[in-house]
C-alpha cells in the first residue's frame, strides 16, 4: 500500500484521503474496533459499542466459568513444546473432534518471546507470557487481565509452513522469504483523481468541501489488496491489512489512538508539501531484536520489534509514480513517533499486538528451520502441514477498500494522502550483523526449563 499526497491550492483547505471505506471520524470511548469483508472481498471498519464495559465484564466472566483453572492462571512464562502439541492435534483429530481452545489459542500465550531445542527429548518449545482467553466484541481473543491478543494457532502453521523442513531458501543461501500487504490505488484512479484536481481549478470555499471530497473518493475508486508471501485467505493476512488499515487512519486523523501521539496532519504544513508529493507509510521488522545464545540451543526476541518507516514518491498526471526529491518532515515525524511508541500502542490496540506477533511468529518459524531443528528433533511438522487435515486457509479475502476522505480546514494548500503497507523478511532477523550479544542469561533460562511432562501434556508453566 503506498502513501500518496497531492497537493493544488485551494485556499484554506486541507484534505486528507486513505483507501479505506471509513464514515466515522475516530474511534470513540468504549467502542472496539474490527474490520468486515463483504461478500465481494470488500473490507471497512466495524465498530462495537461498550460504553459502561458491561458486555467485556460478562465475557470476562463468561470465559473464566468454561475455562480450566490451570491454562487461565496468568503465568510470566508459559512453555509450548510445537511437537507434542501437534502429537495431542493429530491424535485428537483421529478421533474426529475438533481443536480445543487451549490448541488453538497455544494455552494462551499473548508473546512469543523464546525458543528453546531439548536436544535429548527432540523438543521445540516456543515460550512467553499467558493467560486465560476471551473473544473481545470484536471476535478477537484477548486476554483477560491484560487485553492483548493470545497467538494463534493458525497463524503459528502458516509461518510453519513457510519454514517446512523441506521449503527451500535458509540463512545460509537460496532464496529469501518475503511476506506483506500492499493497498494500492489503481493507475487509472490516480490519473481520473489529477483530472479530477485540474477540474476543481485554484480557488476553493468551505462550500466546496463535499463537492471536493466526493469527488475525491469517486475519482479514484476502489483500491486493490495484494499479498505476498501467505495465502489470501488466512487471518495472517487479513491481521497484516488491519494493521496497515488502522495505522493509516491514525496518520491521517480519522481514528484518535488510544495514547497521545501526534498523527501526520496535526504536524503537516501544507506549504512543505511539493507538488504531487506521495507518501509511503509501511511496517517492517526491527531486526535488530533476536538474540541467540552460544550453543545455538535458544533464542530470544527482544523489544517491540516493530518500525514504522516512509518513502516518498511523485504521481505524475497519468497516474505513475515516481522517486521523489523532497522529504515530507511530518511525515518522518509520524513515522518516528509512532514507531517510539508502538509497544504503548500494541497494549492498548490489540491488532498492533496482532501484528508484533506474526512478525515474532515469523522469527521463530525461520530460526527453527534456519538452524535445522526440524532434522534434530525428527519432526516434520505431522498433520500441521497438511491443510486437509489442519485448515488455515479458510478466511474471507480482502480483496479491495474504498476510499475515504476526510476534510481539515487549515493552510492554504489541498493535501490527499493515499495507501501504505506491511514488508517482512524474517531471515534478516537472524543474519550475523543484525543478532544481538548473548549474555549468557539465555542458555541457563533453557537449562533451567525443565521437560517433566505428563503423556499428552504439551504444555506447563
Amino acid at each position: 500500500m503506498r502513501h500518496c499526497f497531492l497537493r493544488r491550492i485551494m485556499g484554506a483547505m486541507l484534505v486528507a484521503g486513505l483507501m479505506f471505506g471509513l464514515t466515522r471520524s475516530a474511534l470513540a470511548q468504549g467502542q472496539t474496533a474490527g474490520v468486515f469483508i463483504d461478500a465481494d472481498g470488500v473490507l471497512s471498519m466495524q465498530y462495537h459499542a461498550d460504553p459502561s464495559g458491561a458486555l467485556s465484564k460478562q465475557r470476562a466472566f463468561a470465559a473464566r466459568s468454561v475455562l480450566d483453572g490451570d491454562v487461565a492462571t496468568s503465568s510470566e512464562l508459559r512453555k509450548v513444546s510445537l511437537n507434542r502439541l501437534e502429537a495431542a492435534i493429530a491424535k485428537r483429530l483421529a478421533t474426529s473432534s475438533g481443536l480445543s481452545a487451549d490448541m488453538t489459542n497455544l494455552a494462551g500465550l499473548t508473546r512469543l518471546k523464546y525458543v528453546f531445542f531439548y536436544p535429548e527429548s527432540g523438543d521445540i518449545v516456543v515460550a512467553g507470557p499467558a493467560e486465560g482467553w476471551m473473544d473481545d466484541l470484536s471476535g478477537r481473543t484477548v486476554g483477560i487481565q491484560s487485553g492483548q491478543p493470545t497467538l494463534k494457532l493458525e497463524d503459528l502453521i502458516v509461518a510453519l509452513r513457510m519454514y517446512a523442513p523441506d521449503a527451500a531458501g535458509s540463512k545460509s543461501g537460496g532464496s529469501k522469504h518475503v511476506i506483506g500487504c500492499s493497498i494500492d490505488p489503481t493507475q487509472e484512479g490516480l490519473a481520473r483523481m489529477q483530472a479530477f484536481l485540474r477540474q476543481v481549478g485554484v480557488t476553493a470555499t468551505p462550500s466546496d468541501t463535499d463537492r471536493i471530497v466526493n469527488g475525491l473518493r469517486e475519482s479514484l475508486g476502489l483500491q486493490n489488496v495484494s499479498i505476498l508471501g501467505v495465502s489470501a485467505n488466512t487471518h495472517f493476512a487479513q491481521v497484516m491489512v488491519e494493521a496497515d488499515y488502522r495505522m493509516k487512519l491514525i496518520g491521517i486523523g480519522l481514528e484518535q489512538p488510544p495514547i497521545r501521539m501526534a498523527s501526520y496532519v496535526q504536524t503537516a504544513q501544507p506549504a512543505d508539501v511539493s507538488r504531487n508529493a506521495m507518501q509511503r507509510w509501511y511496517f517492517v521488522p526491527d531486526y535488530e531484536c533476536v538474540r541467540v545464545s552460544d550453543d545455538g540451543l535458544a533464542m530470544e526476541l527482544v523489544g517491540d520489534g516493530v518500525k514504522l518507516v516512509s518513502d516518498d514518491e511523485v504521481v505524475t498526471g497519468d497516474g505513475v509514480r515516481r522517486k521523489a526529491a523532497r522529504v515530507d518532515k511530518a511525515s518522518q515525524m509520524f513515522v518516528t513517533s509512532f514507531t517510539k511508541r508502538y509497544g504503548d500502542l500494541a497494549r492498548r490496540s490489540p491488532v498492533f499486538a496482532q501484528l508484533r506477533n506474526l512478525i515474532d511468529i515469523a522469527i521463530a518459524a525461520a530460526y527453527i528451520k534456519d538452524n535445522d531443528l526440524y532434522s534434530d528433533a525428527g519432526w516434520d511438522l505431522g498433520v500441521l502441514a497438511d491443510e486437509s487435515r489442519v485448515s488455515v486457509e479458510h478466511h474471507a479475502v480482502a480483496r479491495q477498500v474504498q476510499t475515504a476522505v476526510a476534510s481539515v480546514w487549515r493552510g492554504n494548500q489541498l493535501m490527499t494522502p493515499v495507501g501504505g503497507g506491511v514488508h517482512i523478511e524474517p531471515e534478516m532477523a537472524l543474519s550475523a550483523e543484525a543478532l544481538l550479544e548473548d549474555d549468557g542469561k539465555l542458555g541457563a533460562l533453557r537449562s533451567d526449563t525443565r521437560l517433566e511432562l505428563a503423556d499428552g501434556q504439551w504444555w506447563w508453566d
